[in-house]
């Protein structure tokens, strides 16, 4: 995730192309992207269950926190990862020329609901932006050599991809970047350095957006990158947060010899990829992934855990703070499922609409997590860890992160308050990341509503021009 948000240009996002499998209704057969016949839904989903049942670990009731970033928690989600490729049901609604089945969103939630209960691939954040950003922004814009190389790579979990995209001089400007690759040869060489790139130190590949053309405005020379983490001159330092995790990385580059095979999307227009990337990343997207979501059920129950083990779940107050977080809950889905059907509607408008959903969180979080620690008290603040490798207390993980909580059993669990804290340190993540909550209203405003935009000084200047008229702005 990013603290960022982009310079408003004045261009739309782009229309998502066919790589995009439209939303359809769960009808017996249908047709497949390459307009061979699809199985039933009714003995995709039988076999889907059987294979499900003979080769998946069913999850205890209630489930414990299991894996972890470790090296040995991915190995084991990238193995997991590579048996539902080679069984069939990564990629469900991915291209088949690609790796993928090319088969319409039906089957994949058939295969969510059916899988519920057992354990899928686990590989941290940078699994969640593999999947959910990086590969479908791949698949708008690369081209059919790189879609070959990379995809099913992906889908058997041989390739982790993360984003660099932020960068410490280029605050809320997003194309502002000034990590620049030059034309060396046949290829390209890279220098400069991103931020924010969380799960970098484990993942195998960075998205890298990089200044290649310093003589138009910010947002047309701009060129996206796959960059090899472990490439020569790729330097990765991991950052330590409130949480005590490490999860966020800096990246530096210095001389990094890339080609033109690399390259994602169009030389110059990197803009345009950005822009389905933020789609994406803020929510924007179909579902296309491999991953299960498991909803929650029953009023808040998180919070009803955490008054439980309080001893205040007979409480006046605190059933009233359950209930309004409920209550908050419920609209909170209403609003993300009436805009997702708007996206798939207008999906020239789905960036924008998707700043909706990110501002919803951005907004959301804080106060739910207020209200849990209103709750907890005391309780949410105190716990014990244990170090997952040994089994040790209070001891430090393997990846330099804190261990996780002990349950009622004394096994590696998460505890309500584990869980409180730590939800509350993170609470303001999501009014920072990927777009901060200003960034989004001004992007409801403008691109949304119609509102005039805010006044720009440097949209039309080459960027050469904006950096050496800003070395005399402090002096003024």
């Amino acid at each position: 995730m990013r603290d960022i948000a982009p310079e408003r240009d004045g261009n739309a996002a782009p229309e998502r192309g066919d790589n995009v499998t439209a939303e359809r209704g769960d009808n017996v057969t249908a047709e497949r992207d390459d307009d061979t016949a699809a199985p039933a839904l009714d003995e995709y989903r039988a076999r889907a269950r059987s294979w499900i049942e003979a080769n998946l670990e069913r999850l205890p009731a209630p489930a414990p926190r299991r894996g972890g970033t470790g090296p040995a928690a991915i190995a084991a989600g990238r193995a997991l990862q590579r048996r539902l490729h080679e069984a069939g049901y990564a990629g469900i609604t991915w291209p088949r020329e690609y790796g993928g089945q090319g088969l319409g969103p039906q089957y994949e939630r058939a295969f969510q609901q059916e899988a519920r209960g057992y354990r899928l691939p686990e590989l941290g954040i940078a699994g969640g932006t593999t999947f959910g950003v990086c590969a479908m922004t791949m698949l708008a814009h690369a081209s059919a050599d790189f879609l070959r190389r990379h995809i099913p790579r992906i889908l058997s979990g041989e390739e982790l991809f993360v984003q660099f995209f932020s960068e410490p001089e280029a605050g809320s400007d997003l194309a502002g970047v000034r990590t620049r690759a030059v034309r060396a040869g046949e290829g390209w060489v890279l220098n400069g350095s991103k931020i924010w790139s969380s799960g970098a130190y484990y993942a195998d590949w960075g998205m890298c957006l990089a200044r290649t053309d310093w003589d138009v405005p910010k947002h047309r020379g701009l060129t996206w990158f796959a960059v090899p983490v472990t490439a020569p001159g790729v330097t990765v330092e991991r950052i330590r947060q409130i949480t005590g995790d490490a999860e966020f990385c800096q990246e530096f580059f210095d001389d990094v010899v890339l080609g033109d095979g690399d390259v994602i999307g169009q030389v110059n227009d990197g803009w345009t990829v950005a822009q389905t990337m933020l789609m994406f990343e803020r929510g924007g997207g179909l579902s296309h992934g491999t991953r299960t979501t498991r909803a929650s059920t029953g009023v808040a129950p998180d919070l009803v855990e955490l008054a439980r083990a309080a001893g205040r779940l007979t409480d006046p107050l605190t059933r009233d703070l359950i209930v309004r977080a409920h209550v908050d809950d419920v609209a909170r889905r209403a609003l993300l499922a009436r805009l997702g059907a708007r996206m798939r509607t207008d999906p020239a408008q789905a960036l924008h609409l998707a700043s909706y959903a990110k501002l919803v969180s951005g907004v959301y979080d804080p106060i739910r997590a207020d209200t849990a620690m209103r709750i907890g008290g005391a309780d949410a603040v105190n716990w014990d860890t244990v170090n997952w490798d040994t089994g040790s207390a209070d001891g430090a993980r393997g990846d330099g992160a804190r261990g996780d909580a002990v349950n009622g059993d004394g096994e590696p669990g998460e505890s309500p308050g584990r869980k409180t804290a730590v939800g509350f340190l993170n609470s303001r993540f999501m009014s920072i990341a990927g777009g901060t909550n200003e960034m989004q209203r001004n992007s409801i405003g403008e691109r949304v509503l119609g509102l005039p935009r805010e006044p720009s000084f440097d949209s039309g200047k080459p960027f050469r021009e904006v950096l050496r008229d800003a070395r005399g702005w402090s002096s003024d």
